[in-house]
């Protein structure tokens, strides 16, 4: 049985009221949603206690799956908007960019930099950062998502096209050209890493 027909099958489970099956789901799924909190609300006791707020609006919910989309596709935008709500009423805005300065190893080129313990790199890394977090920020609306739901949430090509209600093709497309756009920011600065004693 693949991925999403297990989590299919535990649903279903629980619409007929078998609460312990959705005891598994949050347990397959705790540690995903709670990363994906944490993006919007730094703090660890308070993005546990939104996780949780959010797994709870998930089961009142669930009644109204109909497995459209993937189980996870559809926790997840429970739990960003769940994330957004609170940050609304505690007046706090969300991030313009979902991608924050330490996951820029995420991208090319500068994972390597971490080899290196000394303030230039540091200060380097930091600067890559930057780029990084503004590029994507630039991004036009449907790339800054794409990449966002790849590299920030681990999202397979599938459950974005489900996600963007779009073809796989253009999924592909749009995470290529972001990439292309942040390696074009990178550049300069890894060359003059390069050339540097």
């Amino acid at each position: 049985m693949g991925e999403n027909e297990l989590d299919l099958e535990l649903v279903k489970r629980v619409q007929r009221g078998e609460k312990s099956a959705f005891d598994l789901l949050v347990r397959k799924y705790q540690h995903r949603i709670g990363a994906v909190i944490g993006r919007f609300v730094p703090d660890y006791a308070e993005s546990q206690d939104i996780a949780q707020e959010s797994f709870i609006r998930a089961y009142r919910a669930i009644g109204n799956f109909r497995g459209d989309s993937q189980f996870y596709t559809w926790l997840y935008r429970i739990a960003v908007n769940t994330a957004k709500n609170h940050l609304v009423a505690m007046k706090r805005r969300p991030p313009t960019s979902d991608i924050e300065a330490d996951e820029a190893e995420h991208f090319t080129g500068a994972q390597r930099l971490h080899d290196h313990d000394t303030p230039e790199h540091e200060m380097l890394r930091q600067e890559i950062a930057r780029e990084v977090s503004d590029t994507v920020a630039e991004l036009p609306e449907e790339l800054r998502q794409a990449i966002t739901l790849r590299e920030m949430d681990g999202l397979s090509y599938e459950e974005i096209a489900e996600t963007m209600d779009c073809p796989i093709g253009t999924v592909r497309s749009r995470i290529f050209r972001a990439r292309e756009a942040i390696d074009a920011r990178l550049r300069p600065l890894m060359d003059s890493e390069r050339v540097r004693p």
